[in-house]
């Protein structure tokens, strides 16, 4: 089994990130040949400053590190592979342009401004298809939002050896892993915890410290109701379903168990413990980022031998596809 997974570079890494994915991908390392990559060329279909996509960049590895990532899994940036720029390239003459129109995050990142949208963004799907093709990915980690564009790499896929006769590129398949939480705002139940949230309130950062972490958590927003011996009667209060998932997640428990322990308390009880707890778990990783970005040369050199590790194990598939259409003679 080998899975490919990448992460764009667009700022800190929050709880929801570390808990919805970051988790997952420390478990994969025991599970299979991994590729981990921070995906910089996507970043460039956003508006984002030179200095801050290289400072991401580092940054997120950094993170990544200090959650747990190490020589078990292959992490590099995906900018230092030429290989995924060159396969989207290739791989452009296969997708077509009904395909991608159809791509409901085209949609909703485009809005009503098509035109003035980025070709990067429309064709960001391709590069997504090649970033995993050209590992000859059997397995994808993917969440709701991605099941279009994995859905699409396996659409290429398949049409790529149909129209040049080969069996180059394997389908790639879903990863199914322990069921990644999906971790909401602290200010809305109904919101997902996300790093372009206005309010530094609604999330909790990596790099939070531990008065920060005990500070967000006690303004979190709940309701007046204590807790109940069901969690499957929280589904009508989002805010207080939110926390103890995420008491669930950061201590590997089933919410049920949580809830039965703390049945009939209410947050004045419950969000101390929660705080307690996320520094628990969240201490260690933040000191050890700090450690990292102390030396941020010696991160870069890092990516730099993931990225050779990676090329070596890519360059091989690009060949082969530039063969296939007649590039290589």
């Amino acid at each position: 089994m080998r899975v490919v997974s990448g992460i764009q570079t667009t700022g800190n890494l929050h709880l929801g990130n570390y808990l919805g994915a970051i988790k997952q991908w420390v478990a994969m390392q025991d599970q299979g040949e991994c590729l981990f990559f921070l995906a910089d060329l996507h970043a460039l279909t956003g508006n984002i400053s030179p200095r801050e996509l290289a400072n991401s960049t580092i940054e997120m590895a950094a993170t990544l590190l200090a959650s747990g990532i190490d020589d078990r899994a292959i992490l590099f940036n995906q900018a230092r592979v030429p290989a995924h720029a060159e396969l989207c390239w290739i791989l452009n003459g296969t997708a077509r342009m009904g395909w991608l129109n159809r791509m409901t995050q085209w949609k909703d990142k485009a809005g009503k401004n098509r035109e003035g949208a980025s070709v990067g963004l429309f064709t960001y799907p391709v590069l997504q298809a090649a970033d995993v093709l050209v590992y000859k990915a059997t397995h994808v980690p993917v969440g709701e939002d991605q099941k279009q564009h994995l859905e699409l790499a396996r659409d290429i896929a398949a049409k790529f050896n149909t129209d040049f006769e080969v069996e180059l590129f394997p389908l790639p398949e879903p990863f199914i892993s322990k069921a990644a939480p999906r971790i909401m705002s602290l200010r809305d139940g109904s919101a997902k915890m996300s790093k372009s949230d206005p309010s530094d309130l609604s999330r909790i950062n990596l790099s939070d410290d531990d008065d920060m972490i005990a500070q967000k958590l006690r303004k979190a927003k709940t309701d007046p109701e204590p807790l109940p011996d069901s969690f499957d009667a929280l589904a009508e209060r989002p805010e207080a379903k939110n926390l103890v998932t995420i008491f669930a997640a950061l201590s590997d428990r089933d919410p049920q168990s949580v809830v039965t322990e703390f049945a009939g308390q209410g947050f004045g009880a419950f969000k101390p413990a929660l705080a307690d707890l996320a520094i628990a778990v969240l201490g260690p990783v933040r000191e050890r980022l700090n450690q990292l970005l102390a030396d941020r040369e010696a991160v870069g050199q890092q990516l730099a031998r993931g990225a050779e590790r990676a090329s070596a194990l890519a360059e091989p598939t690009l060949k082969a596809a530039q063969k296939a259409v007649g590039l290589q003679i």
